[in-house]
This record gives structure tokens, C-alpha cells and sequence, in this order.
């Protein structure tokens, strides 16, 4: 499991809707896929100033849930690794050093001894320590405490302490994924600092607001809906970041901060709103920056109700899609149809495909089974969804199925999808790197409260495909069960996956940027540049 695993699916369901909404795309995007940018070969460190439109929760990592405040406190803190590129998830391929300077495995995988970097030290000039390690170990596990990043640790027994800079984390069993659930989810944090804080008072604490870490930016200022700002630190054992400070300004909502780029007062814009793409477009001193993404959009079917109990009927409706002409129709380039529960950035999704456009045999199957209606469900707040519900119920017309949209505000939306109270659905999902959260959604396990299997899809041999490929350490093999399990659901036809969203950023042309990833595009913030101007 992983960190984003963590997040409740109500709070996804409000930040995808947001997220959604800014790829709904205007005219002359094309011309984007096709534009050279040429960077300027002088740069220096300077100042990046990033434009968002909602302040941090907190800057305490095990409680952090917004995104702003995830791209702060991962520059802050360290994790033992870094994943790769690739986002492997199986052993450690691919992960590279960070506090840990090496590690080593016990010869039946019992345990893993991590060996810290032994120029580490906290903001505050202590070194870091193994038992540091295990006091963040024992703290996210701590039901006191309350993290959801305690879920993603359920394999781990305990860290140990070899000495003062090694610690020893023992795990339940083998599996393939136990070096990725401690790596990719712990931020180690400094003891001498907390342990002498209430485990309640941690979230409400001053150092939730002020925090001490060991990465390559150190924490400066926060002032509450306005500025938060960190700064290089000068003597980081790892190198000090190539950037002098990064600032996020806080707006009020998403048009102010995408006014705040246009209008040079911000250099980067996580995400761009519709017709801000070709402002930017239009804009000498802006470009945008496209990257691949964990999130797709489908169209889901309520199992337990007709007609989509029956499964004919529902392949039928997805065969009647024409997805590669609607991702067009609404993303212009910066789409791809979908090909499943997973995206193109997952090496788990080589070689699937969903179901063919095929009108003539879907219109044959529905003719068999009319009338058809069914009312489908959609946020307001999603620009693109509520494209797509339109798209979809002027082509389900000409094969006589008659679509009722019912458009909710986001909370009327999560209400009614939680409690399984609709006909179809339009959402939205964004997975994690391991391939294994698509049981999260999908798994017949994990229907509410535990999981958010909404629609009721239930599939024996879905499940233990999915459960073969998690326990499989052959990457191949992995792949292998994991695209026999795409097969199936994708035959079973539960939801039509519709797209595949890129990653779409506002840029000032003066920034260099490196090390972006499909999980965090803030990954390799540390060695951005911004040049002279």
C-alpha cells in the first residue's frame, strides 16, 4: 500500500473534482504538444514563487492531507529512498539512496537494516539518528495519534536499533512491496524535537506550524492564507538546493491564482483551468508543462440495479463509446482515452486495452433490450464530467437509451455515491504507484466503509489476479497477472473508461525545470532553477 492509499475517498472525491475541472481544454492546444521550448543555459538558483489557490492543513507529515501542504513538508523532511522514475514497487529497484546512504536485506527478507547517512543532521544542527527511525515507526502506528499513513504499515512488526546509525526495520512476511510501504510512506522525523509533546497535541503543536526536518529546504515562514515559505538549506548533507527559497502564494480560489501567473506575480500553476490554456498559450513569458498522470475518469454502472446487473447490457454500453473522439472533443491533446483502472504511467498497464468501439454490434444488444434509461450521476463542479455527461447522452440516444443527467454540487455528489445511491456515475479516480490500491475501487473486499468499491463490482477471479501479481517478485510476472486481471474487468465492463488525463502546469519560461514524476511533480524541486532575469 501507499501514502496517497491513505486519503479518504471523500476527500479525494473534492480535490478530483477540482483537479478535473482545470484540463477542460480550449482551441490551439495542439500547437502546444508541438512547441520547442528552448530553456536558458544561464540560470541560478533564485526564487520560484508558486501560485495555489488553498493553504496547508499542516506541516506535521504524519497528518498532512492537502496537497499544498504534501509539497511542502516533502521538501522539509526526509524519506530513507527515493523511488525511481519508473515508480517500481517491487523490491527495491530503481529507489535511490536519500537519508539512508545503503541498506542491506536479511537472507530470508525478515528484515531490512537501513544505514543512515552519517552527515545527516536536523535543521536545528543535531544529527539524525536510527532512533529517530523508530520513534516515527512507533509514532504513525500509534492509534493515539490517529495517521492514515498507519494503514499502509500493517505488514511492518517493529524497528530495531543496531546502532546509532542503522535501524532495523522487521517486517510480518516477504512480500513484494515491504521495502516500498516503509520507504515511499515514512518521513522520518526528529525526536528530540517531539517526544516529549502529548501524541494529541502533535497536530495543534507549534511545531505542526514551524516544523524542523533534514531535507534540502529548511522551513521559513508561514502566514496563515497568504505566503508559505521555505529556504535552502545552506550546509544539507545531501548538497543544498539549487533554488535560494520557494514561496507558495495562497489565493482565494483557482482563478485568482491563475491571474497571479498571467500576470508574472507567480512563475508556476500546478494545474491550468480551461481557458487559461491558451492564455498561456498566447502568454511570451509563459509555457505549459505536460506530464503523464495517475488519474482517469470512467463512467460507472450501479451492479445492483437494472439494467446494469446484466452483463451484456453493460458491455454493449461500452462498446457504444466512441472514447478516443470525445477525449479529443474535450482534452484536445492532453488525453488519452482510458484503457482501464490504471494509467499509461504504471508499467503494470503495458499491452491492455479496453473494449473496441463498436457501434454496430452495441447497437444490437441494446435494440434486444429496450427501452433503456437510466439517470447518471455527476458533480457541478467538474467542468469536464459535466462535458462528458453530455457527450455521452447525446450518443447513448441514437442507439434509443434515454440518459437523465443529475447534476449535484460536490457534496450532494459524495453523499449519494457513498451510499450507492445512483443509476451510473461520472467520477473520477486517481491510483497510487503500486498497482495493487486497484482493488481500493474494484476489489469485491472493498465495497464502503472500507474501501470505496461503490458500484459493487465483484469478480472472484478479478481478485485473485490482482492478488497473485501483488505477491509475485518477478516484475514480468507481476505485469503478466496484472494485465489478465485488467482483461477481465474490462470484459465484465463494471465502468467505461473514458479517459486519461495529463498533468498540465502553467510555467514561466525563465524556470528550468527536473525530476518530475506522475506521483508528485514536486519531486525534484530541490534542483529547479530559475534564471536571471
Amino acid at each position: 500500500m501507499s501514502l496517497k492509499r491513505r486519503d479518504s475517498y471523500l476527500n479525494y472525491v473534492a480535490r478530483s473534482s477540482v483537479l478535473a475541472v482545470v484540463l477542460v481544454l480550449m482551441g490551439g492546444v495542439a500547437a502546444c504538444a508541438r512547441e520547442k521550448v528552448v530553456e536558458n543555459s544561464t540560470t541560478t538558483g533564485g526564487t520560484l514563487v508558486i501560485a495555489v489557490s488553498g493553504d496547508a492543513d499542516n506541516l506535521f507529515p504524519p497528518l498532512t492531507m492537502t496537497g499544498q501542504g504534501r509539497q511542502v513538508v516533502d521538501q522539509i523532511f526526509d524519506y530513507l529512498g527515493d523511488i525511481g522514475p519508473a515508480l517500481n514497487t517491487i523490491g527495491d529497484g530503481g529507489f535511490t539512496p536519500r537519508l539512508a546512504d545503503s541498506w542491506a536485506w536479511a537472507p530470508d527478507s525478515s528484515w531490512i537494516a537501513f544505514h543512515l547517512n552519517p552527515r545527516a543532521r536536523w535543521h536545528d544542527g543535531q544529527p539524525v539518528r536510527s532512533t529517530d527511525v523508530r520513534f516515527t515507526f512507533r509514532l504513525l502506528t500509534d492509534t493515539t495519534l490517529g495517521s492514515p499513513i498507519a494503514a499502509t504499515l500493517v505488514g511492518i512488526d517493529s524497528v530495531s536499533i543496531r546502532d546509532s546509525l542503522t535501524a532495523v526495520v522487521w517486517y510480518k512476511k516477504h512480500t513484494p512491496e515491504q521495502f516500498f510501504d516503509f520507504v515511499y510512506n515514512v518521513a522520518v522525523l526528529p525526536e528530540h524535537l517531539l517526544r516529549d509533546i502529548p501524541v494529541k497535541a502533535l497536530a495543534s503543536s507549534q511545531f505542526a506550524r514551524n516544523p524542523v526536518g533534514s531535507g534540502r529546504f529548511r522551513f521559513a515562514r508561514w502566514d496563515g492564507g497568504a505566503t508559505l515559505e521555505i529556504v535552502s538549506d545552506s550546509n544539507n548533507y545531501r548538497g543544498r538546493a539549487r533554488l535560494d527559497r520557494v514561496i507558495w502564494l495562497v489565493s482565494p480560489d483557482m482563478s485568482a491564482a491563475t491571474t497571479r501567473v498571467l500576470a508574472g506575480e507567480a512563475d508556476f500553476l500546478e494545474v491550468v483551468r480551461g481557458p487559461a490554456v491558451d492564455q498561456v498559450l498566447g502568454s511570451p513569458k509563459l509555457r505549459l508543462l505536460t506530464s503523464p498522470s495517475l488519474d482517469y475518469g470512467y463512467l460507472a454502472f450501479n451492479l445492483k440495479r437494472a439494467p446494469f446487473s446484466n452483463r451484456d447490457v453493460r458491455r454493449a454500453l461500452s462498446m457504444a463509446v466512441d472514447r478516443a473522439a470525445m477525449a479529443r472533443n474535450v482534452f484536445d491533446t492532453l488525453a488519452l482515452p482510458g484503457v482501464g483502472p490504471v494509467t499509461r504511467a504504471l508499467a503494470a498497464s503495458d499491452g491492455i486495452e479496453a473494449l473496441s468501439y463498436d457501434s454496430a454490434a452495441a447497437a444490437k444488444i441494446l435494440a434486444a433490450h429496450r427501452p433503456l434509461s437510466f439517470k447518471l450521476l455527476v458533480p457541478t463542479s467538474s467542468a469536464v464530467r459535466m462535458k462528458y455527461a453530455t457527450l455521452l447522452q447525446s450518443q447513448y440516444r441514437r442507439y434509443g437509451v434515454t440518459v437523465t443527467i443529475e447534476a449535484l454540487e460536490v457534496n450532494a455528489f459524495v453523499q449519494r455515491l457513498t451510499k450507492g445511491d445512483f443509476d451510473a456515475v461520472l467520477n473520477a479516480w486517481h491510483t497510487d504507484p503500486s498497482p495493487a490500491a486497484v482493488l481500493q475501487a474494484w476489489g469485491s473486499a472493498d465495497a464502503p466503509p472500507q474501501g470505496a468499491n461503490f458500484v459493487g463490482y465483484a469478480s472472484k477471479a478479478f481478485d485473485a489476479l490482482v492478488d497473485s501479481a501483488s505477491r509475485s517478485f518477478d516484475p514480468a510476472r507481476a505485469r503478466a497477472y496484472y494485465g489478465r486481471a485488467y482483461g477481465v474487468i474490462d470484459a465484465d465492463a463494471p465502468a467505461v473508461w473514458l479517459y486519461e488525463a495529463r498533468n498540465v502546469s502553467a510555467v514561466n519560461r525563465r524556470v528550468h525545470v527536473t525530476g518530475t514524476r506522475p506521483d508528485a511533480w514536486w519531486s525534484g524541486l530541490p534542483d529547479w532553477t530559475v534564471s536571471a532575469r
